[in-house]
């Protein structure tokens, strides 16, 4: 891990090291079973495996819309925590899906988020689900989401708030 207090790559870097344990901690995440595949600072990717428990529509096999959700909403909340400088965590203020076409029974759904703006308290996201490139869009979303106080373990000893 890179230590540098003063490299804007830090925090992506951290996320990168701990992966494992941002996929575990989000319930609905763990339920839908998507993986994170890449961190950049202000970008996520990820992928999100096809399952008979996710069909929303038994007869075609389409994937319920709501997973598609829920995966961009993680991974643009995420690429909100890439962005920043310090370690903070977000909460969804608004997030908009516009729906291009249903995901195809049996395919992987491809997930891209990037933060584009970081304000004092707010964070700015747009994403994009799709099978294999861009080109075959299933869904895009704009998201907005607060930044939260600092949680656990971002004390000094003197009281002030690090990471």
């Amino acid at each position: 891990m890179n230590d540098n207090r003063n490299d804007p790559d830090r925090i992506a870097a951290v996320m990168r090291e701990h992966v494992e344990m941002m996929n575990s901690s989000v319930p609905w995440g763990n339920e839908v079973g998507f993986e994170v595949t890449k961190i950049e600072r202000g970008h996520v990717w990820g992928r999100q495996p096809w399952a008979e428990n996710l069909v929303g529509d038994p007869d075609t096999g389409v994937i319920h819309g709501g997973v598609i959700t829920t995966f961009l909403d993680n991974l643009s909340g995420m690429a909100c925590t890439s962005a920043m400088t310090k370690l903070r965590f977000v909460a969804t203020i608004d997030l908009r899906i516009d729906y291009m076409r249903p995901a195809e029974k049996g395919l992987e759904i491809i997930g891209e988020a990037e933060c584009y703006r970081v304000t004092k308290s707010v964070c700015f996201t747009r994403a994009w689900a799709y099978h294999g490139t861009r080109d075959t869009l299933i869904a895009t979303s704009a998201g907005t989401f607060a930044i939260n106080k600092p949680r656990f373990g971002s004390q000094s000893p003197q009281g002030k708030t690090e990471v």
